[in-house]
């Protein structure tokens, strides 16, 4: 029996392979997708908003790295090219450090515009709230991916379930979505997590306890953000922040 599992489990590499590489793949065209005008090619849409401050050239440039590096990832990783995509990693691991900071910084310099966040009529110090959530959580799952880099089944799904809490921004941007506000790009994100649920249902007959507890994390934490951005205690918060960075 064991070795009928065994077997099984081979026989089932390739498929996994695909599911995580494709995945990646997705996400990097929605994100390409959703910063086309204001960010790739924005030269083609010059009367679009897009962020004025040089700074988001390098957060940009950054967001996009990693994306991209995701991609590669997952591909050296179905080529079997584990010994690559492990060197990879330590770039990889420095490059998210930056992200979280980068984010964080993007996010207050987004609070401190006369107009708020681009294409947001959310009040800024209402919407800082979902970046500065964001970020951390990013940070932390990419670290925990980190630890757990010797665990392949936990290792890509947080590294998945990390780049997924990314593309918010990108899907706010896509014009059915966005019109639906956070409701909309929230739900949309969570369209990404019940793939990778079901993809566990099919190859492993279960949730596995990442897609659980980190997909769990993430989904909860998106109405507790929307909650905790209304109130006043988060608004003195934020105003505060603000002032201190402006």
């Amino acid at each position: 029996m064991a070795v009928a599992t065994g077997a099984l489990g081979r026989a089932a590499w390739p498929a996994e392979r695909k599911f995580f590489l494709t995945m990646t793949v997705i996400l990097a065209i929605v994100v390409l997708v959703g910063f086309s005008r204001s960010f790739f090619l924005s030269p083609l849409f010059p009367g679009w908003p897009a962020p004025g401050e040089p700074f988001f050239r390098w957060h940009g440039t950054a967001f996009a790295a990693w994306f991209a590096l995701l991609v590669v990832q997952a591909s050296l990783i179905s080529g079997r090219r584990v010994q690559l995509h492990r060197r990879l990693g330590v770039a990889g691991a420095c490059l998210a450090a930056a992200m979280v900071v980068l984010g964080i910084a993007g996010a207050l310099i987004g609070a401190t515009r006369p107009g708020g966040f681009i294409g947001s009529p959310i009040p800024p110090l209402v919407f800082l709230v979902i970046p500065l959530v964001e970020m951390p959580l990013f940070g932390t799952l990419v670290g925990l991916a980190i630890w757990k880099r010797n665990v392949a089944q936990s290792h890509k799904r947080l590294m998945l379930i990390a780049s997924i809490t990314l593309t918010s921004a990108a899907l706010a941007r896509w014009p059915v979505i966005g019109a639906g506000g956070p409701l909309g790009f929230f739900g949309a994100v969570d369209v990404f997590l019940v793939a990778l649920a079901l993809w566990d249902w099919k190859s492993l007959g279960r949730l596995h306890p990442v897609t659980k507890w980190a997909g769990a994390i993430v989904v909860l934490s998106q109405p507790l953000r929307l909650a905790l951005g209304g109130t006043a205690l988060w608004i003195g918060f934020a105003g505060w922040l603000v002032s201190h960075v402006s």
